[in-house]
């Protein structure tokens, strides 16, 4: 059962949507957002703080909707209306990297060498600030209870295979329209599965958030691995 040191409480984290009744759906940004969608997002939120808490206190085979729900204050109903079960409850949490990274990328100028965009961006968000290391621990304790639970193991691919899709956008405005979009699906793809790979392999540790054997230094070794030798970072 993880501990809560290997969950660590989180405020706003990295910890990297799914197809609930009605899911956990990041937008561009807040400026995107109408005063409704904010409290959506913050009550969805909140409801996957309290699962990330009670995860730790007893595992997710010791925790239930019902005490998700009034751990976070809310209904059973409302808990329903954004999550199909207990698991799929961490969603938005373990979104927050994506959310975050491909962020970063959008922000660099088209034209810019895009090896040098991806590792920035990724380097940038997978270290730094406490509540980035915060959010990591998170993320850290959560792989780690998914070794022995499929469906939040599932909940974790889900969030990766939306940010890959979400990534191909940010990726198309980088490298212009003339770029053959299999090249950009497979670049989003290698990018989204460096990450992922360099997170899983970190959570089997100990390692630190930061310097040797963190999540950035795995991520960016993972990154140059995969996508040395496609076109995209060639031009």
């Amino acid at each position: 059962m993880p501990t809560k040191n290997a969950i660590a409480e989180v405020g706003e984290g990295y910890a990297s949507p799914v197809r609930s009744p009605r899911p956990y759906s990041p937008q561009a940004g807040p400026g995107a957002q109408s005063l409704t969608e904010r409290r959506k997002a913050a009550t969805q939120l909140d409801i996957a703080r309290a699962a990330c808490d009670l995860f730790a206190e007893h595992g997710p085979d010791g925790t239930t909707a019902e005490d998700i729900a009034h751990r976070a204050g809310v209904a059973l109903r409302t808990f329903y209306r954004y999550f199909r079960n207990k698991q799929e409850a961490v969603a938005p949490l373990l979104a927050g990297g994506g959310d975050a990274w491909r962020a970063l990328l959008a922000e660099e100028d088209p034209g810019t060498p895009l090896d040098e965009a991806l590792e920035r961006a990724v380097t940038r968000s997978l270290s730094g600030q406490q509540a980035v290391e915060e959010g990591l621990e998170v993320t850290r304790g959560l792989l780690r209870a998914a070794a022995d639970d499929p469906a939040l193991r599932g909940v974790w691919y889900r969030v990766n295979q939306d940010s890959e899709e979400r990534l191909v956008p940010v990726i198309s405005r980088l490298v212009g329209p003339e770029a053959d979009p299999l090249e950009v699906r497979l670049l989003a793809a290698a990018a989204t599965d460096a990450i992922r790979v360099a997170l899983e392999l970190w959570s089997t540790t100990d390692a630190p958030v930061s310097g040797p054997g963190s999540p950035a230094e795995l991520a960016v070794r993972c990154l140059r691995d995969l996508t040395g030798a496609m076109p995209l970072l060639l031009r």
